[in-house]
């Protein structure tokens, strides 16, 4: 597959994600329409915003700056290619 180059493309997957973000959001709220719903709901995506961003920024910029990871695959194989390659007597 290739890279997605076209910006107005790149702008229309973005919108579609925040519309299933959205979408998705709303329906779960709808199912329990409770302030603690809302609020888990919230802290759950903010949560994952910042896994997303640990993984993909604070790994390439202060971990590992030569290693570049393709996705969320490439990053669990440099972890347990690091683990396996870790000094058993630490």
């Amino acid at each position: 597959m290739k890279d997605l180059r076209s910006p107005k493309l790149i702008w229309l997957k973005g919108i579609l994600f925040l519309i299933i973000a959205l979408t998705s959001a709303g329906l779960l709220w709808a199912e329990a329409p409770t302030l603690k719903t809302a609020l888990l709901l919230a802290l759950a995506i903010w949560a994952f915003c910042r896994a997303y961003y640990f993984a993909f920024y604070v790994l390439e910029r202060y971990v590992d700056p030569k290693f570049r990871f393709a996705g969320l695959w490439s990053i669990a194989r440099y972890i347990f290619q690091k683990r396996s390659n870790r000094d058993p007597k630490l």
